[in-house]
């Protein structure tokens, strides 16, 4: 089984050598050396990569998952909230299904 990182970091390269800027949003807490907790800031279920199309600048965002892998209940509520906007969204289990997402119109 692949795991999400690699898959994730594929993509990364794939989607920005397809006229597009990405970014890997790292969601969560953790506990540093000092002993003091680091909360990213982003609101839970923010998916795992994110970024724009040049040639006309839409947003997509999208939730990367291994071959088994399913959204958690916060990812599916973000899902649900950012429908209906002007943005891309969709679940990749691989560079090809990245592709076709940020493909859509």
């Amino acid at each position: 089984m692949t795991q999400e990182h690699k898959i994730q970091n594929d993509i990364r390269v794939a989607v920005s050598q397809h006229g597009c800027t990405i970014f890997r949003a790292n969601v969560g807490k953790v506990k540093m050396e000092n002993g003091r907790w680091f909360d990213t800031g982003l609101p839970r279920g923010f998916p795992d990569l994110f970024g724009w199309r040049h040639s006309d600048g839409k947003m997509f965002f999208i939730e990367v998952k291994n071959e088994t892998g399913r959204l958690r209940e916060d990812q599916k509520r973000f899902s649900k909230a950012i429908s209906g906007h002007n943005v891309i969204y969709g679940v990749a289990h691989s560079v090809e299904d990245a592709l076709k997402i940020v493909e859509e119109n």
